[in-house]
């Protein structure tokens, strides 16, 4: 299995695919944070804050995540090496596990460089250091985990297709919906207890709740269930094809 993540994970990097998904995040993030005049701009903000951070990384993550995803069975049935994968003496769940790590260490990648604004906004603040720190960090443990999902979600979209495009389009249309598809449902005309379940089916609120600053378990319980929910219908889609 760590043969098959490395292999991925070069992969990646012996590509410009890893160099453009994080290059493509932080220049997107530094151009709102940092130059583009609006409320999220940091600099005219009159506050030294991360929120504009955590609020736009889900909604860029949303499409670069399925970009990471797509190819990672789409591709090998494409080309035909699926069937040189399944003869592997590995199983189908370290394939899956494999790639899904690979991918899921792409996207950790991609965020570490946002550590930068994380060391500006601290020498902005008056005085220096006068931050939420609980928060910001727990808002980072709170992305990680959305994008582990994203991750999942891109995983079982991939496996259903050997057309990268399909699967990034419906990883793209899955990845939505979790994200704020429940909400959105949550809000039309209906009893009050049903929008409640359906607002805690959806990734925001937990997302939400963990970039408070308290890493609750209700919300880590939440996440760690999608992410197994996908990768185990991942394995009956592999194992049905083995």
């Amino acid at each position: 299995m760590l043969a098959l993540w490395k292999k991925e994970v070069m992969t990646f990097f012996g590509s410009l695919t890893g160099y453009l998904v994080a290059g493509v995040f932080l220049v997107i993030l530094s151009l709102f944070l940092w130059f583009i005049p609006g409320n999220m701009n940091i600099p005219m903000g009159a506050y030294a804050t991360l929120d504009s951070l955590f609020w736009i990384a889900p909604w860029i993550y949303l499409f670069l995540v399925p970009a990471i995803t797509m190819r990672l069975f789409a591709e090998e049935k494409r080309g035909g090496t699926i069937e040189l994968l399944y003869t592997y003496p590995i199983s189908a769940w370290n394939i899956i596990t494999a790639k899904y790590l690979a991918g899921l260490t792409l996207v950790a990648i991609s965020l570490l460089p946002t550590l930068f604004f994380y060391f500006s906004v601290n020498q902005l603040a008056q005085p220096v250091g006068n931050l939420d720190h609980g928060a910001i960090w727990g808002s980072y443990i709170g992305l990680l985990l959305l994008a582990s999902v994203y991750v999942a979600i891109g995983i079982f979209s991939s496996s259903l297709t050997s057309n990268q495009i399909v699967a990034f389009l419906l990883a793209l249309v899955l990845c939505y919906f979790f994200y704020d598809g429940f909400a959105a449902l949550a809000a039309l005309p209906g009893p009050g207890s049903l929008s409640e379940v359906l607002l805690s089916l959806g990734i925001a609120e937990h997302y939400r709740s963990i970039s408070r600053g308290v890493v609750d378990s209700r919300d880590l319980i939440y996440f760690l269930s999608v992410i197994v929910i996908f990768l185990l219908l991942t394995k009956v889609v592999i194992s049905s094809k083995r």
